[in-house]
């Protein structure tokens, strides 16, 4: 909880900050919206490393942001909470890909580290981290074998023509597959919190032990998003 509540404080203000400075100057700037993702979510990992390593708070967290400009929406993801679209079709569109230890490309890089991953109910880098990238854990950090830097995917918003998405952390998709989420979403976006509530709850039947957020954001007709619990 730690993590995530500095990643709250510190990141939306940097990063909102250091997209108008951008906006403001775009025809000039060598950078892009991946760009800007990328330079602030490695300066907030860096930040809190050096912070929580000088009080030997280990805490750690995903990071899962949705950027979305004119019709193109960038998605920038480190660890194991994911995004899902669903177009105009009803189908699910991944927008992120979950960073699990066992992944081959993963796995190599934290194997080159030194590092190493075992099973106990689920992989783990040392046996004991279930993601393989993540903000903070900066004892892993220092091993390099967890490291901080996001995948980051675009996607043309009149091509897919979306009805919403889904941003949620993992214990949302320990539930539910893209495609199940999208269709119990979608029967559900005229609920308050476009469904959001609802498929907390219905994972949370379900017996998923771990943390449940959601949030669903509605495209076109809708005049903004609303977050689940």
């Amino acid at each position: 909880q730690a993590a995530a509540d500095y990643v709250k404080a510190h990141l939306p203000e940097a990063l909102k900050q250091q997209l108008q400075a951008y906006e403001r100057e775009k025809k000039d700037s060598p950078l892009s919206y991946p760009a800007i993702l990328e330079q602030r979510i490695l300066a907030v990992d860096r930040d809190m490393v050096e912070k929580f390593s000088a009080s030997h708070d280990e805490a750690g967290t995903t990071c899962l942001i949705a950027l979305l400009s004119d019709r193109e929406l960038t998605v920038a993801n480190v660890g194991d909470s994911r995004g899902v679209l669903c177009d105009k079709d009803g189908n699910a569109v991944a927008l992120s890909h979950d960073h699990k230890p066992y992944q081959l490309k993963e796995r190599k890089r934290i194997k080159r580290a030194g590092g190493f991953i075992s099973f106990n109910g689920s992989w783990r880098v040392q046996g004991i981290l279930a993601m393989s990238r993540s903000l903070g854990d900066y004892p892993l950090k220092n091993l390099n074998v967890v490291i901080p830097d996001p995948d980051i995917l675009t996607f043309d918003l009149d091509k897919l023509q979306p009805e919403f998405m889904i941003l949620a952390s993992d214990g949302l998709w320990d539930a539910f597959s893209n495609e199940e989420a999208v269709r119990f979403v979608r029967e559900r976006l005229d609920e308050p919190h476009f469904g959001a509530k609802s498929i907390v709850l219905q994972s949370f039947y379900r017996g998923c032990p771990d943390n449940i957020t959601v949030m669903v954001v509605k495209f076109k007709s809708s005049s903004g998003s609303k977050t689940g619990e």
